[in-house]
């Protein structure tokens, strides 16, 4: 009977969620498994991993909304994550482009070149 199976209760031994409740979904290879729960649903080490007794009847790749269920049988709290506002977007500020650098130099008045007087011939 393997300890690390699919439906396993575990307590996480390491990182920011260390000692909360999960469950292993899946086995991705001989290091590394996929967990829900308590936690938020990732891949995990098997080594930051404290399996308990109890085992979950679940499938592979079960949903989190399945183990939400089944934690809730078991009298196991799982918060509920709020999601954050996004903040209001900044306005953009548009750069200028030549068509309106050129419509304000249209209304200048245009210097019109100076006439000049040529020198009269002598006789």
């Amino acid at each position: 009977m393997p300890l690390l199976e699919v439906g396993r209760l575990c307590i996480k031994t390491a990182g920011r969620e260390a000692g909360l409740k999960c469950v292993i979904v899946e086995v991705t290879d001989k290091n590394f498994v996929l967990i829900d729960g308590q936690v938020k649903r990732r891949r995990c080490n098997i080594q930051h991993l404290e399996p308990l007794e109890k085992k979950l009847k679940i499938k592979k790749g079960a949903s989190s909304d399945t183990i939400k269920k089944e934690f809730k049988k078991l009298g196991i709290e799982i918060k509920e994550r709020v999601k954050k506002e996004k903040k209001a977007e900044k306005p953009v500020k548009k750069r200028k482009t030549k068509e309106k650098v050129e419509e304000k130099e249209k209304p200048k008045k245009e210097k019109k070149p100076k006439k000049v007087k040529k020198p009269k011939e002598k006789k």
